[in-house]
């Protein structure tokens, strides 16, 4: 389905009345836009139409407590935040929602003077938080592979690797949350195992003084999340999984590539227009043999890409932390500007 297609499904089918109909929505929406595999270019035949959107949210909101975050409709995959909501998202450089500032012109189906100004502000939410945030998404996905490639010789040692890996990339958030812990407070690293049935497994060194215990415990809980849930995964049903292996393998590189366009680039690019061909093979399982495994030059691709995007996280010249100063004041005029016009 081309993207005039859904356009004009958008615009008159019967389903997606209540964009017009919902009282939080209607002239509110100053920005609505194709998400899924349709806004990267990604999409197949039979592919799911996902609607993204972002509303302002009405005066009596705005001057009480009564504030929607989100509307979601099942029914057609369409997800419309709040302008608050959006704000608080895109400021942790949440992938699920800065593609929406990323797609193509073609790709909006509404875009008001309002939306044209979160478009022309959108950098101001960069920020190093794009390391955690798309390096941890991509890493969800590696985990996923993994999940499936269990059932097929993919050693213990290199399951420790990507735990590893997930939690070096949740220490980007951590940071940030407790009370810093300096370059060496923290030394994580794989090894010859001392727990029973395990080849090798996750060390940690810490090295602290005059810590608060509180937030120790609550680095370690939240370290100890990331284990409990690469376990869990492993006890899911793998139907699903080998259906979609191929998918989750793409979207890995895919994340890889946005974040090192946002590290380097500066720039969210949604559609991967330069990308596709790689994008669709990896898709299509031209990296997999035909029980599904995959072959040793997707993993090659995915240490390359792994590379790049490190190497992309320790050279950016984005902020450590986001612009908030810049991010309210711009906030407050959109704000103004909505309640003006009611």
């Amino acid at each position: 389905m081309q993207i005039s297609d859904i356009k004009d499904k958008i615009d008159n089918a019967p389903e997606y009345k209540f964009l017009k109909t919902n009282p939080q929505l209607g002239d509110s929406i100053i920005m609505l836009g194709v998400g899924g595999s349709h806004a990267y270019g990604t999409n197949i035949e039979g592919s799911d139409i996902d609607v993204r959107g972002v509303a302002m949210n009405s005066k009596k909101e705005l001057l009480t407590t009564n504030n929607f975050e989100q509307v979601v409709n099942n029914e057609t995959d369409t997800t419309i935040y709040s302008f608050n909501k959006l704000v608080q998202l895109i400021t942790n450089c949440n992938p699920n929602t800065i593609e929406l500032l990323g797609l193509r012109d073609e790709q909006y189906f509404q875009l008001n003077d309002l939306g044209k100004q979160l478009l022309e502000n959108k950098n101001i939410f960069l920020s190093q938080r794009a390391i955690h945030s798309f390096g941890g998404y991509a890493n969800s996905q590696l985990r996923r592979l993994q999940n499936f490639l269990a059932r097929h010789e993919y050693s213990q040692g290199e399951k420790e690797q990507h735990i590893l890996g997930s939690i070096k990339h949740s220490m980007w958030a951590i940071k940030e949350r407790y009370k810093d812990y300096g370059e060496d407070g923290f030394k994580m690293y794989v090894d010859k195992a001392e727990t029973e049935d395990l080849d090798e497994e996750v060390f940690l060194d810490f090295n602290l003084q005059h810590y608060p215990l509180r937030d120790f415990r609550s680095i370690i809980g939240e370290m100890n999340s990331v284990v409990r849930g690469y376990e869990k995964l492993g006890k899911r049903n793998t139907k699903k999984t080998e259906e979609k292996v191929g998918k989750h393998a793409m979207h890995l590189i895919r994340l890889y590539l946005m974040g090192i366009d946002i590290l380097e680039k500066e720039q969210i690019i949604t559609y991967r227009e330069n990308d596709l061909e790689l994008l669709m093979k990896i898709r299509n399982g031209e990296f997999q043999y035909e029980d599904g495994k995959f072959r040793d030059e997707f993993f090659e691709l995915v240490d390359e890409y792994e590379k790049k995007f490190n190497y992309a996280c320790e050279h950016t010249n984005l902020p450590k932390k986001p612009r908030i100063k810049e991010i309210q004041e711009f906030q407050m005029e959109m704000n103004e500007a909505w309640i003006q016009k009611q």
